[in-house]
């Protein structure tokens, strides 16, 4: 387990925002398609395999759950979007849900969002993408699955998915809090982009490493 992670709990799942613990504190959040890997991603950062739910069916998470590292900070997994087969009716309800969640929470500060690196920028995660850009939320962007690809693959994927964030936000510039500003390569299977993702969180939460 990660010496960041050692003490993380789960605390609450909440339906709608309503439910969520209080609005207090530190969190970040995970966000992603349901068929990018968020789930495991989030169990190989923190050294828990079985804290995010995987699932071999996409789309099961179906609330926000909260997880608990201490009495101010959380980490923060959100229900999966762009794939679920799922009613419409749900679908609406999550994304409505998101929405509100991204642009009225307090605590949120930051976002991890998860593509898959063979499929980067899909107009869901690009809506998401809007949502932090119009609520001035700093995201840091895994491209998950690198194993499926070569290292040279891999590296022309990042390329070209900094150079779609720039044409559509503007330059990344770590001064502007509005812009997607940090993209890596990340692979779960592989453990590769690990460090990179938990240097994030720690800054985020305010954790200084041991």
């Amino acid at each position: 387990m990660n010496p960041l992670f050692q003490h993380i709990e789960f605390l609450t799942g909440a339906h709608t925002l309503s439910q969520a613990p209080p609005d207090a504190g530190l969190e970040v959040a995970f966000a992603g398609r349901s068929n990018a890997g968020k789930s495991r991603a989030i169990n190989v950062i923190t050294g828990i395999n079985s804290l995010a739910r995987v699932s071999k069916t996409p789309g099961r998470t179906q609330q926000i759950n909260f997880f608990a590292l201490d009495a101010t900070r959380r980490l923060v997994d959100l229900p999966g979007y762009g794939y679920a087969k799922v009613p419409e009716k749900m679908k609406r309800h999550w994304l409505q849900t998101l929405e509100q969640y991204l642009q009225m929470r307090q605590s949120l500060q930051g976002l991890i969002l998860v593509m898959d690196i063979r499929h980067p920028l899909m107009p869901a995660d690009l809506q998401m993408l809007d949502w932090c850009h119009g609520a001035q939320m700093p995201v840091h962007i895994l491209l998950t699955k690198a194993d499926k690809l070569s290292k040279g693959a891999a590296s022309a994927s990042l390329a070209k998915a900094r150079k779609m964030l720039s044409e559509r936000y503007g330059k990344m510039d770590a001064a502007i809090p509005t812009v997607a500003q940090t993209l890596q390569v990340f692979s779960a299977l592989a453990r590769q982009g690990i460090d990179g993702a938990e240097q994030r969180l720690g800054e985020w939460l305010d954790i200084k490493p041991k």
